[in-house]
């Protein structure tokens, strides 16, 4: 089995996902105007439109009410990272803080409120 993606479900696809390119430098690869994924060499952050949830099960998500999963990413300095998002990113909830496990890491909100941690690993 292979762990490759998170799909995030939203009320509006194009927001949610320019926001990602912007804070991930990363281009979105749109399939329908309902669905778009960031690729990374790890894995696919996928954002898709509320029209795609009955095509799993009616009511079986729903956006902007996620309150226990944090999307992360791995970055090479969080701190430089940190100092580009100033003034883009608006709800920070951590500046970047080395955790008691040693990554250094930067937590934050997306605009539909989803958790996004960036971090740079212990070294």
């Amino acid at each position: 089995m292979d762990f490759v993606s998170i799909r995030v479900i939203t009320g509006d696809v194009a927001r949610l996902v320019e926001f990602y390119e912007r804070a991930t430098g990363t281009r979105a690869t749109w399939a329908t105007e309902d669905f778009a994924e960031l690729r990374t060499a790890g894995a696919t952050l996928a954002v898709a439109g509320t029209r795609t949830v009955p095509l799993f099960a009616p009511d079986a998500a729903r956006p902007a009410a996620n309150q226990s999963v944090i999307i992360e990413f791995r970055v090479d300095d969080v701190d430089r990272v940190y100092r580009n998002l100033t003034g883009f990113v608006t709800d920070v909830v951590t500046e970047p803080t080395t955790m008691p496990w040693g990554n250094r890491s930067l937590l934050f909100r997306d605009p539909d409120g989803n958790l996004v941690n960036f971090f740079t690993p212990a070294r």
